[in-house]
């Protein structure tokens, strides 16, 4: 059996966490790493002590909200802001580092890893977000997608 590379080991991490994710209509896994070692891990759901959309069902669906589009009409946080949250929920620091996603991340997560000092991003699965594609750009940040 032939090792991973790092990406792919990080990728299949981020995988795994996602089947934790509460959300309705997509499963998102995020793993923040520094110096080949994992500092957070995040999925997509509710806050913690809320109730998740399993139980109240998806407020986005209901109003045949588009993807990439009304992220504030959601009672769930994305995967990515749940590792920057963790991170700094434990004092972790978030600078220098790369973010492996399931998902290429939104508007809103892309500004918040530019400022938390994300400098590279690992995505499996593209997501429809033109202006988080020219923020990341634009802030030097390297973005790849894998194929495993």
């Amino acid at each position: 059996m032939q090792r991973p590379s790092w990406p792919e080991y990080f990728m299949s991490i981020a995988k795994l966490v996602a089947t934790r994710s509460t959300c309705l209509r997509r499963s998102v896994g995020a793993v923040l790493v520094k110096d080949k070692r994992i500092l957070a891990t995040g999925y997509n759901g509710a806050p913690t002590g809320i109730r998740h959309c399993e139980e109240t069902g998806c407020v986005r669906e209901n109003l045949a909200v588009k993807p990439g589009e009304r992220h504030e009409l959601c009672r769930g946080l994305h995967a990515e802001q749940n590792v920057i949250i963790q991170s700094a929920y434990y004092g972790v620091i978030t600078k220098g580092t790369t973010l492996y996603s399931t998902h290429k991340p939104c508007i809103i997560c892309t500004k918040m890893l530019i400022n938390a000092g994300v400098k590279k991003i690992f995505f499996f699965d593209g997501y429809p977000d033109t202006l988080a594609d020219e923020m990341l750009s634009e802030a030097n940040i390297e973005v790849e997608r894998l194929s495993i």
